[in-house]
């Protein structure tokens, strides 16, 4: 019977360390889900401007498109994401959004991250009220004004404050880029849902390679390894019809 006791006690110092496990499951895939109002349904990723200027004129241009956009977003925004990830506080958000507004080279691409960082900076701070400190940060930023709001050290700030690791908060930025161009593209009407859906799946094997290959590394280390998406991007507020903010 002492024995018996002795395992439910231990059972219970267990428990919530488990719920909250399980909270943040939830947590995680809120992030994720498209319901959340970030914004990034506004944004192509360049890919209305790659349409208009023929880079990319049938559906199986697509999958190059987006495996290129991958690419730059491993190499120049996930070092970012790890860096806000491993250490989620106001100093190192503060570090790291000054290098990347610096590194940002078009105009288009810099609005778009601080648009979509903004949006999910207010939306967090309002969605996850059990991390104070992302109120906190976000009022004392817009107080200061010394913060431009970009998206990949948001990202990996709420990721971290949730509590995922480094590994989780990378892949998940992967995904939603993949998920919010596909998005854009089925709106562009360059694939349909059903083939957005299918693509989505083969392109997972070849993002979860890219994010072995880019993932842990330092800010010193972010740069464009696809400089001409990064160009055709910047080429889109000369579109004389546009349907995307970038």
């Amino acid at each position: 019977m002492e024995h018996k006791a002795d395992v439910n006690n231990e059972s219970d110092q267990h428990q919530p360390s488990s719920a909250k496990s399980d909270f943040l499951q939830w947590s995680k895939w809120q992030l994720l889900d498209s319901i959340l109002p970030t914004g990034g349904f506004a944004h192509s990723f360049g890919l209305e401007a790659a349409m208009q200027s023929r880079i990319v004129s049938h559906p199986e241009d697509l999958q190059t498109y987006v495996i290129h956009v991958l690419e730059n977003t491993g190499s120049l925004l996930l070092p970012f994401v790890f860096s806000a990830t491993t250490s989620p506080d106001l100093q190192t958000w503060q570090h790291l959004d000054m290098i990347l507004d610096a590194t940002l080279t078009n105009e288009i691409s810099r609005k778009a991250s601080v648009s979509q960082g903004s949006a999910l900076m207010r939306v967090s701070s309002s969605v996850f009220s059990e991390i104070p400190s992302l109120k906190i940060m976000r009022s004392s930023s817009l107080s200061n004004g010394n913060v431009c709001f970009h998206h990949a050290p948001i990202f990996g700030i709420v990721c971290g404050l949730l509590g995922l690791d480094t590994d989780t908060s990378q892949r998940a930025y992967m995904f939603i880029t993949v998920r919010d161009i596909l998005s854009a593209a089925t709106r562009l009407n360059l694939v349909g849902p059903l083939g957005a859906a299918v693509l989505q799946h083969q392109i997972s094997f070849v993002a979860e390679e890219l994010l072995k290959k880019w993932k842990n590394r330092s800010i010193d280390e972010a740069c464009q390894t696809n400089p001409l998406l990064d160009t055709v991007q910047g080429c889109h507020s000369y579109l004389f019809s546009r349907l995307f903010c970038s």
